[in-house]
């Protein structure tokens, strides 16, 4: 008997979020050590090096689709974009404002999905948007 979606989504969304926390905090005390252009290259170059591995263990289809292939590369390029000024912001601020404006990218990509891809818009994800605003407001003072 497989382990139930739901449970699943809150495992792995749990495990990102603690990888990620950590992720950032390593970051910030790589950014210290050395460039963090170069300390966000050689993070992003043993993420590679993992999630290729991860796919050739786990026996993911290779093939690449034209629309996914542009997809997944762009997705790739934002990602890029986000972890490079991750390390940049790291080294110029503080560990709890970067990373907390860091971690809402939830915000956009809500936003994206009500507005373009048709998700319900609703009070109580709008209130939450909001609430996680004011969040970020109290953690960055």
């Amino acid at each position: 008997m497989g382990v139930p979606e739901v449970e699943s989504a809150v495992l792995f969304g749990s495990l990102t979020m603690v990888s990620w926390g950590v992720w950032i905090v390593l970051g910030n005390a790589a950014s210290e050590t050395m460039d963090p252009k170069t300390a966000a290259a050689v993070s992003y170059l043993v993420a590679t090096v993992l999630a290729v591995g991860f796919v050739l263990w786990s026996g993911a289809s290779l093939t690449i689709t034209p629309r996914g292939g542009v997809l997944a590369s762009l997705a790739g390029l934002f990602a890029g974009i986000g972890f490079v000024s991750m390390y940049v912001g790291l080294s110029r601020g503080s560990t709890t404002v970067v990373s907390t404006l860091g971690a809402m990218y939830f915000v956009v990509a809500a936003v994206i999905g009500m507005l373009a891809l048709g998700e319900e818009v609703n009070v109580t994800r709008v209130a939450g948007l909001l609430f996680a605003g004011a969040a970020v407001v109290l953690v960055a003072r």
